[in-house]
């Protein structure tokens, strides 16, 4: 880890896992999958990208995975005992 994107992509990436994970281990699991994909391919597509050098391309793709688990995969619903 040598770059400022592989660490955060990586911490992004942690924190989506870690969502996936603490709302697999309460049933009933609603979450879909395959809507964690978007934001994990984004943060090593932004990793990738960063790292040769296309630097303004990863910060916009890192801010739109972050924009995306916010937004669609909500992580403080569980907080709030909301239930979509």
């Amino acid at each position: 880890m040598r770059t400022v994107f592989d660490w955060i992509s990586v911490i992004l990436f942690c924190a989506i896992a870690l969502t996936l994970l603490h709302r697999s281990m309460h049933p009933p699991f609603r979450d879909r999958i395959i809507a964690y994909l978007p934001p994990s391919i984004g943060c090593a597509g932004a990793n990738w990208l960063g790292n040769e050098g296309y630097h303004i391309a990863a910060i916009l793709i890192l801010i739109a995975s972050a924009a995306y688990y916010h937004v669609v995969l909500d992580p403080l619903r569980d907080l709030r005992g909301g239930d979509r």
